[in-house]
C-alpha cells in the first residue's frame, strides 16, 4: 500500500540513508534529494571535499535502495539566509547557531517548498527526534516535537524553531532508534554509508577553519586581551521583580582598568564567550577562557579556569520579537510564568528553569547558574520530552 510520497534529504550520511530505507519498507514512495549548499572549498580542511563526497555517497545509497535521486543547488539561498546572517551576527559580537538556522531556513523551508512542488506529501530527514500529534476539542491537529530516543544523539534542540505547519509535513524515521541500531540496519542492508563517520562542522559546509571562514568578510584587527581576576562579586540568586530578572540576565560589562593586559588578538569578532582555544597564551595555573568580548573597543576579556565567576549567569533574556513557540497553545501572556527544563546548547543536560513573560521580553531564570550564556545562540525549553519553544538570546 502506498502511504504517500516522501522526499528524503539524503545528506550522504548513515542517518538519512537509513531513514530512506525505513520509509520505503513502510510503504512510502521515496525520492532522494541531495542539497548542495556550498561551493567555496578554500576554507574547508584540505583533506575533505564535503559536498562532492557526500553527494556521491547519497547517489550510491539511492541506487542501492532503487529510489529516484537528484541534486538541487541551494547555495544562493544558503548564502543569503545563513552565511550573510552569520557574518552580520559575528560583526556585532554575537554568536549565531547555523545548524538551527539551517533547519529553519533551508531544510524545512526552501527544501520543503521544493518537495511540495514535486508532489510530496512529506519530507523526511535523519534527525534523532520524534513527532506525535493529537486532535484538540475543536478537532485541530496539534503536533508535538519530542526528544529522540537516543539521549546521546537527541537533536530536538536543532529543530527548536520549527512551526506547526512545518511539523505537519515532516517525518523523522529514525527518532525511535539508538545510533548503534541505525548502523546495524545500514550494515545489514549493505549501505555504503554504514560505517561512515558523522559529519562535523557547519551545516552543509563541513569542517571549516572558522576564522578563515569569517575573514572572508570580517577583517583582522589587532586588539588587547585583558585578564580579569576571579575575586568578582557573584550575582544574587533571588528574583522578586522584573528589575531583578533584567539585572540577572545582563552579562557583566568589564572595563580595561578591571584587569591586566596579557596578550593580543586579531579581532574581537572572531571570539565567543566560553572559548578556550585560539588565545595563544600559556603559562597560567589554569587555562584562560573568554568571559566577554567588546567589538566596539575590540577588546577580549578572559579569566582563569572554567569556574571563573565571569562565565556564569543565573538568567537570560529573549526579546519579544525573537520568542518562538512550537506549541502556541502554551504561549505565556504578560505576567505569567512557567516551570520548564531548558538548555542553551546542543547536548547540554536539561536545566530546571522558570519562564517569566513581561511586556517586552521573556526571561529564563535557572535554578543553578549557567556557564557561557552567549548572545545570538538559542535557548530551548521543554516539558518532559516535548520541546515547547525557543528564542534567540539577547
Amino acid at each position: 500500500m502506498n502511504k504517500g510520497r516522501v522526499i528524503v534529504g539524503l545528506s550522504g550520511g548513515v542517518d538519512s540513508s537509513v531513514a530512506a530505507y525505513l520509509l520505503k519498507e513502510e510503504g512510502y514512495e521515496v525520492i532522494g534529494l541531495f542539497m548542495k549548499n556550498w561551493h567555496d572549498e578554500s576554507v574547508t580542511l584540505s583533506d575533505e571535499c564535503p559536498w562532492l563526497e557526500d553527494n556521491n555517497d547519497a547517489m550510491l545509497v539511492a541506487e542501492k535502495l532503487e529510489i529516484p535521486f537528484q541534486t538541487v543547488d541551494l547555495s544562493k539561498e544558503y548564502k543569503e539566509r545563513i552565511v550573510d546572517y552569520m557574518f552580520d551576527e559575528y560583526s556585532k559580537g554575537r554568536t549565531p547557531n547555523p545548524d538551527v538556522l539551517c533547519n529553519r531556513e533551508i531544510k524545512f523551508d526552501v527544501f520543503l517548498e521544493i518537495a511540495l512542488s514535486l508532489g510530496a506529501d512529506y519530507v523526511a530527514t535523519g534527525h534523532y527526534c520524534q513527532k506525535s500529534s493529537f486532535a484538540t476539542s475543536t478537532e485541530i491537529e496539534t503536533y508535538q516535537l519530542k526528544a529522540g530516543a537516543d539521549k546521546n544523539k537527541d537533536q530536538s534542540y536543532f529543530l527548536c524553531q520549527l512551526t506547526q505547519q512545518q511539523l505537519s509535513r515532516v517525518l523523522f524515521p529514525i527518532g525511535h532508534l539508538q545510533k548503534d541500531e541505525v548502523r546495524k540496519v545500514a550494515l545489514k542492508q549493505h549501505l555504503v554509508t554504514a560505517e561512515k563517520k558523522d559529519s562535523q562542522g557547519l551545516c552543509f559546509i563541513g569542517k571549516v577553519r572558522l576564522p578563515d571562514f569569517l575573514q572572508q568578510q570580517l577583517k583582522p584587527k589587532t586588539g588587547t586581551i585583558i585578564e580579569i581576576p576571579s575575586d568578582l562579586p557573584i550575582y544574587s540568586t533571588s528574583v522578586s521583580s522584573e528589575n531583578d530578572l533584567e539585572y540577572l540576565s545582563k552579562k557583566i560589562r568589564y572595563q580595561p582598568s578591571d584587569g591586566l593586559i596579557v596578550g593580543e588578538h586579531n579581532g574581537a569578532h572572531f571570539y565567543t564567550i566560553g572559548q578556550r582555544k585560539g588565545l595563544g597564551i600559556g603559562g597560567n595555573v589554569e587555562p584562560l577562557f573568554v568571559i566577554d568580548t567588546d567589538v566596539d573597543d575590540n577588546t577580549i576579556y578572559v579569566g582563569q579556569g572554567k569556574a571563573h565567576p565571569g562565565l556564569f549567569r543565573y538568567a537570560l533574556q529573549v526579546a519579544k520579537d525573537y520568542i518562538h513557540w512550537v506549541r502556541g497553545d502554551f504561549a505565556l501572556n504578560q505576567g505569567e510564568t512557567m516551570k520548564v527544563n531548558a538548555r542553551i546548547r546542543y547536548r547540554q543536560a536539561l536545566q530546571e528553569a522558570t519562564l517569566y513573560q513581561t511586556e517586552e521580553n521573556l526571561y529564563v531564570s535557572f535554578e543553578t547558574p549557567q556557564s557561557a550564556i552567549t548572545s545570538g545562540q538559542f535557548v530551548a525549553w521543554y516539558k518532559g520530552e516535548e520541546l515547547l519553544g525557543s528564542g534567540v538570546i539577547s
